[in-house]
């Protein structure tokens, strides 16, 4: 499989949004909104999902055409 820009930046962004940032959670915590805040993260994580899959797909189609 070639590489995708696209496809890496999704990847980066999700291992960023499902690694635990103490401050910012400290930050929600305080103002009390963690479970919106939580909610707001798990949407994104889903959204993200749903985005490189398409993008796989995507880049599996055009290397089955270039081959």
């Amino acid at each position: 499989m070639t590489t995708n820009s696209k496809i890496d930046a999704l990847q980066l962004m999700l291992t960023d949004l499902r690694t635990r940032n103490e401050p910012i959670r400290h930050k929600a915590a305080f103002r009390g909104c963690q479970p919106e805040f939580q909610s707001l993260v798990s949407n994104l994580i889903e959204q993200l999902e749903k985005q490189l899959q398409t993008e796989k797909l995507i880049q599996r189609d055009k290397d089955k055409s270039i081959h």
